[in-house]
C-alpha cells in the first residue's frame, strides 16, 4: 500500500514539474524533428549540431547548406547525445543542459512575463521576446544572437566594442581559436592573434599603427575619433567601419546572401551564395599578405608564400620541428644558448636573406653598420639573431637586435637580411634551413573533430516514463544504503571532501596552460613536511621544495580559507597560464585536493629583491640594482600592453620581484591580479581596495577608477627604495626600521625635496638620495635617469605618469649608450 501510494506521488510530482518548469524543450535525441527553421523563407535553421563523436552544439547554420554554420552557444564545451536539452524555462531563460545533469550554457535572462517567445528570422538572428506589452506595440527583446557572434558576421548584424569574432581552431574542429576581429581601446578596427603563449595585433600593419595620432590617424587610413566602434557589412557586399575603413566585394552591388568569417587560418573573408550555384564562392578578402598573419608559424620558423601551393612553413637552420604535424608549435634549437655573466658566450652569425621576423626587438638602432650590430648582438645574452636592413627612406642600415624569434616571413626583394646567432662551434649541417616538403599550411595537430565525451548518463531520467517510476520506487531503499556508505568512506574514512565546482574549473584551467599536477602528498615530501620557509604574503606562504627529479622548486601553499584560498588559486592560474615573459615568474605546476591549494613555481637562487635590499652582508651593487629596475619594467610592460587583455598585477614591491641566479629579476605573486578589457579604460569593477601599504597609487585611496597606471606608481616607488635603500611609509634605512619607527617623513616627499633643494643650490642631489651602502661605486648620470623616472612614476595625477613601455624605452635607451660607448672605446 505504502509503495503504490509513493510511486503514485512520484508519477504525479514528476509530470506536475515537467509540465510547469519548460515552455518547450528541445531534445538532442530528435536532431531532424526537433528544430527552429526560420520564417517565412526558412533561409536558417536552428537545432542540435553534431561537432564529434557524442558531441553536440546548439548551433544556427543555412537550411540549404547545413555545413555552413553561422553561430554556436556552446563552441567549447560540447554536450553530450543522450538527454541533453535546450528549454525555455518559465522564468523566461533560455537554458542548455547537458545530460540531464547541469547548465552548460544559458540567455541568463529573467522576467515575470508570461509571453516569452524565441524566433529565427531570415536574417539569422535568433531573438528571445517578450510580448507582454503587445498592446502598446512595444515588443521587448530579451536576448538575440547578433549580439553574441561566434567566427561569423551576418549582413545587419552589427559588431560593437562590446563584440567580436573569434576564429574557430580548425576546418573541422569548432571550438575558439586563436584569431580575434575587434575594436581596440583606441577605437579601432584590428586582428590579433593570441596563442597559447604570445599574443599580438597584424592588422593592421602594426609598424603603421602608431603614426600620425596627433592626426587622429593610424598612418593607415584609419581615424580614432569616431568611439561609437561599430562595423557592419550589407546584402550587397559592402562592409564600413567607424574608423574609416571599408571594404567592397568583387560582386559589390547584387543582392546576394552574404556572410563575413574570421577563419582558422586569421584571416577574413566575405562569402557569397546564388541561387543557381550549388557552393559559396569567395567575393572578397581584407587585404592582407598571406605570412603576415601572426601565429602561422611558431618559433624560430618562417612563412613563405607561392600562389601555386600557398604557405609553408620552414625551420631555421640548426632547428627541427616541435611537431611536424603542427607548423604553428614552431621549432627547437639543436644547441644551447650558454650565456652568463661568468661564461663567454663565443659564437658566429649566420646570414639568411630576404627574411624578416616582427616584433621582439631589443631595440631598435639607427645608422648601424653590420659590424655594429653584429657586436651588439654578442654583448647580449638574451639575443638570438639580428636584422640588418636598408632604409630607403633614412637612407641608412638599421639594426634590430632580437630577443625572440617569431612572426617570421620571406620577402623576396626585403632590402634586408636576418643574421642567426649560433655556437662558434656549431656543425655544417646547420647552414640549410628544414623545411616541410608538403605544400599547404597545416594549423595544428590533434586538431580534427572533437573526441568523444566520456560522461556517464543518467539512465532512464525519460520524461514521463512510469518505467523509470518503477524502478525508482523498487530500488529507492538501496540507493540510500549505498549513499550512505559511500559517504561514510569518503568523508570520514579517507577525510576528503568532494571535488567542487571551482576544483574542476581549476582543473580545467591548469590543464589547458599545460602545467603538472602534484599530489599533496609529492609537495609535502618535497618541500620535507613544509619546514624550509622562503617568503610569505597575504595570500600565502613560500617554501623550498626538492621534486623527485631533483629540480629545486619554490612552492606557494596558500592559506586554507575555503573561499579566499580557492579565488585566488583560480586567478593565479589562470593569469598565470596566458603569460611568457622572461622577467616573469615561471609556473611548472600545481596541486588543488580537497581544501589544499599549491603552486610550483621556478625558484630563484637570489631570493627576493627585498631581501637584498635589506641584507648588511651582501650589498646589492649599482649595475645589478639598475638592470633590476629595467627587467621588472618590461616584464610590466607585457603584463600592461603585449597580453590580449590587460593584466594589473595591484601589488607591486620588492617582496615581489625575485632574483634568478644572475640576478635577472622576475615578477612574482599574481593573487592580486586583474584582468581588464582594453574597451574599457576606465575601470571600476574593483571590489576591493588591493596592494601593500606604502605602495598603492592614490586611486585606492580616493576610490578614482582603476588603470595600468596603478602598477606604474608602484613601480616608482620601489625604484626609489632601489635607489636610496629607504622604506616607503618611513624614508629611513630598511635595516633601521625598528630604531627609528616614529619616524613617518615618507619616501617621495624626501626624494623631492632633496632634488628641489640641490637645484637651488646648484649641487648634485643625487648624490644626497643614494644609498650609503653603496658608497661612491655607482654610476651617476645612470642614477639620475633612473631617479627622475621614478619620480615621473610618482606623480599624483595618474594621467601624467609614463605608462611602461615608455619607462623602459627611457631606461633601455640609456643602457644601449652606456653598451655602446664601451665598444666604441674598444
Amino acid at each position: 500500500m505504502a509503495s503504490s501510494t509513493l510511486l503514485l506521488a512520484l508519477v504525479i510530482l514528476h509530470n506536475f514539474q515537467h509540465s510547469t518548469q519548460y515552455s518547450f524543450s528541445l531534445s538532442v535525441e530528435n536532431l531532424k524533428e526537433d528544430v527552429i527553421v526560420s520564417s517565412p523563407k526558412a533561409t536558417f535553421t536552428a537545432g542540435f549540431y553534431p561537432v564529434g563523436e557524442n558531441a553536440y552544439c546548439f548551433a544556427i547554420w543555412y537550411t540549404q547548406q547545413p555545413h555552413t554554420l553561422v553561430w554556436m552557444a556552446n563552441r567549447d564545451q560540447p554536450v553530450n547525445g543522450k538527454l541533453s536539452t535546450l528549454s525555455l524555462l518559465k522564468t523566461g531563460n533560455l537554458a542548455l543542459t547537458d545530460a540531464g545533469q547541469s547548465i552548460v550554457w544559458s540567455t541568463n535572462t529573467i522576467t515575470s512575463s508570461k509571453q516569452v517567445q524565441l524566433h529565427l528570422y531570415d536574417t539569422g538572428n535568433l531573438v528571445l521576446l517578450d510580448n507582454q506589452q503587445n498592446r502598446s506595440s512595444n515588443i521587448v527583446v530579451l536576448w538575440q544572437s547578433f549580439d553574441f557572434p561566434t567566427n561569423t558576421l551576418l549582413p545587419g548584424q552589427i559588431l560593437t566594442k562590446n563584440t567580436n569574432l573569434v576564429s574557430s581552431r580548425s576546418e573541422t574542429n569548432y571550438s575558439s581559436g586563436f584569431y580575434k576581429l575587434f575594436f581596440d581601446f583606441e577605437n579601432v578596427l584590428r586582428l590579433m592573434y593570441q596563442g597559447p603563449r604570445v599574443s599580438s595585433v597584424y592588422w593592421p600593419d602594426p609598424w603603421l599603427q602608431n603614426n600620425n595620432f596627433g592626426n587622429g590617424g593610424t598612418g593607415n587610413g584609419r581615424s580614432t575619433y569616431n568611439d561609437s566602434r561599430v562595423a557592419v557589412l550589407d546584402d550587397f557586399g559592402y562592409f564600413v567601419s567607424s574608423d574609416n575603413f571599408t571594404f567592397r566585394t568583387s560582386d559589390y552591388g547584387t543582392l546576394l546572401q552574404r556572410r563575413l568569417t574570421l577563419d582558422h587560418d586569421g584571416s577574413v573573408r566575405v562569402f557569397s551564395f546564388n541561387d543557381g550555384h550549388d557552393k559559396w564562392t569567395m567575393s572578397g578578402e581584407f587585404h592582407l599578405h598571406p605570412c603576415y598573419v601572426h601565429g602561422i608559424c611558431g618559433p624560430n620558423s618562417y612563412c613563405s608564400y607561392e600562389p601555386s601551393s600557398g604557405r609553408k612553413c620552414s625551420c631555421l637552420p640548426g632547428h627541427t620541428w616541435v611537431d611536424s604535424q603542427d607548423w604553428s608549435q614552431g621549432c627547437t634549437p639543436n644547441f644551447q644558448h650558454l650565456c652568463n655573466s661568468n661564461t663567454k658566450y663565443e659564437s658566429r652569425f649566420l646570414r639568411i636573406p630576404d627574411i624578416d621576423f616582427y616584433g621582439y626587438d631589443y631595440g631598435y638602432f639607427g645608422n648601424y653598420t653590420y659590424q655594429q650590430c653584429e657586436n651588439l648582438c654578442s654583448q647580449l645574452c638574451e639575443c638570438k639573431g639580428f636584422q640588418h636592413s636598408f632604409s630607403e627612406a633614412n637612407a641608412f642600415f638599421q639594426c634590430y637586435p632580437k630577443t625572440h624569434l617569431l612572426n617570421g616571413n620571406s620577402q623576396p626583394g626585403f632590402m634586408g637580411s636576418f643574421f642567426l646567432r649560433l655556437p662558434l662551434s656549431s656543425h655544417d649541417e646547420y647552414e640549410n634551413p628544414v623545411q616541410n616538403n608538403r605544400s599547404g599550411l597545416v594549423c595544428g595537430g590533434d586538431v580534427g573533430n572533437v573526441k568523444m565525451l566520456e560522461r556517464s548518463y543518467v539512465q532512464g531520467e525519460e520524461n514521463g516514463s512510469l518505467k523509470f517510476m518503477l524502478w525508482f520506487a523498487g530500488a529507492l531503499g538501496g540507493i540510500e544504503v549505498m549513499c550512505i556508505f559511500l559517504v561514510w568512506c569518503l568523508l570520514f574514512r579517507n577525510n576528503r571532501t568532494l571535488p567542487s565546482s571551482a576544483d574542476r574549473q581549476g582543473y580545467v584551467l591548469a590543464a589547458a596552460a599545460g602545467f603538472q599536477k602534484f599530489s599533496y602528498s609529492e609537495l609535502k615530501q618535497a618541500t620535507k613536511g613544509f619546514s624550509e620557509e622562503i617568503g610569505r604574503g597575504a595570500g600565502g606562504i613560500v617554501y623550498k621544495g626538492v621534486l623527485s627529479d631533483d629540480q629545486v622548486v619554490a612552492i606557494k601553499r596558500l592559506h586554507e580559507v575555503a573561499n579566499q584560498g580557492e579565488s585566488e588559486f583560480l586567478a593565479e592560474v589562470s593569469i598565470i597560464g596566458r603569460l611568457n615573459h622572461m622577467n616573469l615568474i615561471g609556473m611548472l605546476g600545481y596541486c588543488a585536493e580537497g581544501k589544499h591549494r599549491l603552486l610550483v613555481y621556478e625558484y630563484m637562487e637570489n631570493g627576493s629583491l627585498a631581501q637584498n635590499l635589506s641584507s648588511n652582508s651582501n650589498v646589492l651593487e649599482w649595475s645589478k640594482r639598475y638592470n633590476i629596475a629595467l627587467g621588472t619594467a618590461r616584464g610590466l610592460a607585457y603584463l600592461h600592453e603585449e597580453c590580449l587583455e590587460w593584466i594589473l598585477h595591484c601589488d607591486i614591491k620588492p617582496q615581489n620581484i625575485l632574483l634568478d641566479s644572475e640576478y635577472q629579476p622576475k615578477v612574482a605573486d599574481f593573487g592580486l591580479s586583474k584582468l581588464l578589457n582594453r574597451n574599457n579604460v576606465n575601470n571600476s569593477s574593483f571590489s576591493r581596495i588591493r596592494g601593500t601599504r606604502g605602495y598603492m597609487a592614490p586611486e585606492w585611496v580616493y576610490n578614482l577608477s582603476i588603470t595600468s597606471k596603478v602598477d606604474v606608481y608602484s613601480y616608482g616607488i620601489v625604484v626609489l627604495e632601489m635607489i636610496t635603500g629607504r622604506s616607503p611609509t618611513t624614508g629611513v634605512r630598511i635595516t633601521e626600521l625598528e630604531a627609528e619607527s616614529d619616524h613617518r617623513e615618507r619616501l617621495v616627499t624626501w626624494v623631492r625635496e632633496k632634488k628641489m633643494k640641490g637645484s637651488e643650490a646648484g649641487s648634485s642631489w643625487v648624490d644626497q638620495i643614494i644609498d650609503p651602502a653603496l658608497g661612491s661605486n655607482y654610476a651617476k648620470n645612470e642614477m639620475e635617469i633612473l631617479a627622475r623616472v621614478a619620480l615621473e612614476c610618482v606623480e599624483e595625477e595618474k594621467n601624467v605618469r609614463p605608462n611602461m613601455s615608455q619607462v623602459v624605452e627611457k631606461l633601455q635607451n640609456h643602457s644601449m649608450h652606456t653598451i655602446v660607448d664601451g665598444l666604441n672605446k674598444e
